[in-house]
């Protein structure tokens, strides 16, 4: 999977996070919305981390993958980045 790919991905994760994490916050006893949630939270986890792995950072307060900082400054930032 290529980075834009990968950061549509993302979006797609995260967005579907929201959506649950709204609904849990009408409905906060619904078990099944709660493991939905822990699992989405787990995949967007993973795949953000991913990402940070083989891109770049894409996260801030000193929670981002950093072990070649000078990804940071030497490629595209994800905005930057035309499809």
């Amino acid at each position: 999977m290529n980075s834009f790919e990968l950061l549509k991905c993302i979006q797609e994760v995260q967005f579907y996070a929201v959506e649950l994490n709204l609904y849990l916050d009408n409905f906060p006893n619904n078990r099944e919305a709660t493991e939905d949630y822990k699992e989405i939270s787990r995949k967007l986890d993973k795949l953000v981390a991913e990402y940070e792995y083989q891109y770049g950072p894409i996260r801030n307060f000193g929670s981002a993958y950093i072990e070649n900082p000078n990804k940071w400054v030497n490629q595209p930032w994800p905005w930057e980045i035309r499809c």
